[in-house]
């Protein structure tokens, strides 16, 4: 019983404790902000797909980026493994 009691209370101060120090919509908005301010750059990867009338092409895209300034973009035929990439860098774009 004793141990019954002592789970409870355990349990009920885990859950009031993790919920005295929540942040709010605020504070959590402006952390992601930062974050995002700081960044140096990001690598995207994902499934594209066009449709064109009847036909469907699809398409994995990786796209990387570094300073904004240097762009490099994957684009890969899901069907026939061709692959096209697009570069940009200080000189200018590349296909």
């Amino acid at each position: 019983m004793k141990k019954k009691i002592l789970l409870c209370t355990i349990i009920v101060s885990c859950f009031m404790l993790t919920g005295c120090f929540k942040k709010g919509e605020k504070e959590i908005v402006k952390d992601f902000a930062k974050k995002v301010e700081n960044n140096k750059g990001y690598h995207l990867t994902g499934d594209l797909e066009i449709v064109n009338n009847e036909e469907t092409y699809r398409y994995t895209v990786d796209v990387s980026s570094s300073n904004n300034e240097k762009i490099r973009v994957s684009l890969k035929n899901k069907t026939n493994n061709h692959e096209q990439i697009i570069l940009r860098n200080d000189e200018g774009v590349y296909v």
